[in-house]
């Protein structure tokens, strides 16, 4: 998680740059917050697509791919428990 904080506090510090007036501490973390929930679910829908392809492959490797979509699944539901253990 620490890594899309970072994302999402550079992509803030970037927004601030370009507003003529600077954000307020409380107006940055905000911010901060968005943008990291923003790429979180854009991860999200990527390893959503990404089950859904590995499970449309032939007869003959579904195993692996079910065996694949299981992992992938296991990763995006460790990712939602650690974003919502943070708020």
């Amino acid at each position: 998680m620490d890594k899309f904080e970072a994302i999402s506090t550079t992509a803030t510090d970037k927004i601030n740059h370009l507003l003529k007036d600077s954000l307020d501490k409380d107006q940055q973390k905000e911010i901060v917050n968005i943008i990291e929930r923003a790429v979180i679910k854009a991860i999200l829908e990527g390893q959503h697509r990404a089950v859904d392809a590995a499970l449309k492959c032939p007869e003959a490797d579904q195993d692996v791919a079910h065996k694949i979509a299981t992992e992938i699944r296991k990763k995006n539901d460790a990712l939602i428990v650690n974003l919502c253990s943070q708020r």
